[in-house]
């Protein structure tokens, strides 16, 4: 039986919307609830309802023509599987009253069909797996930081499933979003591909490098990675642009989406994470950094990210634009006990940058202040600075 979490995502009841996200994340669960009692549900998922709708996408226009006055939302699920039917929704738009509530895991189908986007009179959403707030008691960090919070993760009480589990994801990600639709020519090496981004997850990408190892050009390499970013498996965290003048970097760094699946495709489900190694740390990172784009985006809060290295190789883990607010420079540790010493660098570099806040996110028990840098426990550090 599957576990319910309330989710932090508000839709709206009387406007349209796009609502996007990775496969799994719970999108259809929440479009469904939220309009249980008024609504058509068009699931493109099935393969006789995409079949109908691909021969004859006008279909669409004489069933909502139909529709009762108590059915006041049309949800089409998975709407990338045929664009076509945006055109439609657009002449629904004008011509009825009724709401319509589009989901994708995709966006790059609808990007090269060059499909309606309805010119923005469709608001626009995204969804995530689920975030510390959502699991409330259910949350446990190690949990978390190994076997990622995609929902489904949770109805499974062994370790053996939520590995199959990944495992299977991953293969369908590969079959359903990749290779059916013909994204890509040869599926080899973008597999090799997708286990080389894993273990290389968070760092500056080297394009030469990983087309080295992958065996293909940097440029197959750079259209792979716009495939992850496109079907929403994962985002770019470009470098700070300003003119601080001991900015370095000109590359990103790449996030998969979920620190399970990252783990999964790197073969490492079966590898313990242990407090205190270079690989908790990364993993703590990631979650971090994970957990503020989800709030951001739920939030609303128009938050800016990036990150900074200069050319002594200090880094800023995150960089965080503000309207209205000073910047926000986050060093990220996955420490119990900070002191001077572990931050020592990030103190240096955040003297010289003017109108910033430095913070340090980490898993010390108690707020302290180092010099000018905040110290905060992981948990109030999200409340502080990405809550409403």
């Amino acid at each position: 039986m599957k576990k319910r979490f309330p989710r932090l995502l508000k839709l709206p009841k009387e406007h349209s919307i796009f609502l996007f996200g990775a496969r799994n994340t719970g999108k259809s669960t929440l479009v469904k609830e939220v309009y249980a009692d008024s609504s058509i549900i068009i699931d493109l998922l099935k393969s006789e309802t995409e079949a109908r709708f691909s021969r004859r996408p006008d279909e669409l226009y004489d069933i909502v023509i139909a529709l009762p006055q108590t059915t006041t939302h049309v949800i089409i699920d998975e709407v990338q599987k045929n664009p076509k039917l945006l055109d439609v929704v657009h002449d629904l738009m004008g011509q009825t009253k009724k709401y319509f509530i589009m989901t994708g895991s995709s966006a790059r189908k609808l990007k090269q069909g060059g499909a309606n986007l309805l010119a923005g009179r469709a608001f626009v959403y995204h969804m995530y797996p689920l975030t510390y707030i959502e699991l409330g008691d259910a949350f446990d960090l190690d949990h978390a930081l190994h076997w990622g919070t995609l929902p489904e993760i949770f109805t499974f009480n062994s370790d053996d499933m939520k590995k199959e589990f990944l495992f299977a994801y991953a293969h369908t990600y590969l079959k359903e979003e990749i290779w059916n639709e013909h994204f890509i020519r040869d599926l080899d090496p973008f597999r090799r591909f997708l286990e080389v981004a894993a273990q290389c997850n968070g760092k500056v990408i080297n394009y030469s490098n990983i087309a080295r190892d992958v065996g293909v050009s940097d440029k197959t390499i750079k259209s792979y990675y716009a495939i992850l970013e496109d079907t929403l498996i994962g985002f770019f965290l470009e470098p700070y642009h300003d003119s601080f003048r001991k900015r370095l970097s000109h590359h990103p760094k790449f996030y998969l989406f979920d620190t399970g699946v990252t783990r999964a495709l790197a073969y490492l489900t079966d590898v313990k994470l242990v407090k205190k190694t270079s690989a908790y740390g990364n993993a703590f990172e990631h979650f971090i950094i994970l957990e503020c784009v989800r709030l951001n985006s739920y939030y609303r809060l128009q938050y800016k990210f990036s990150y900074l290295r200069t050319q002594d190789e200090v880094e800023i883990d995150l960089i965080v634009e503000r309207p209205g607010k000073k910047l926000l420079c986050i060093e990220i540790k996955s420490a119990e006990k900070i002191n001077r010493e572990n931050i020592s660098s990030f103190i240096s570099i955040t003297k010289d940058m003017e109108n910033s806040e430095a913070i340090c996110i980490c898993n010390e028990e108690y707020m302290k202040k180092i010099d000018h840098v905040l110290v905060l426990p992981w948990r109030i550090a999200l409340q502080k600075y990405f809550s409403v």
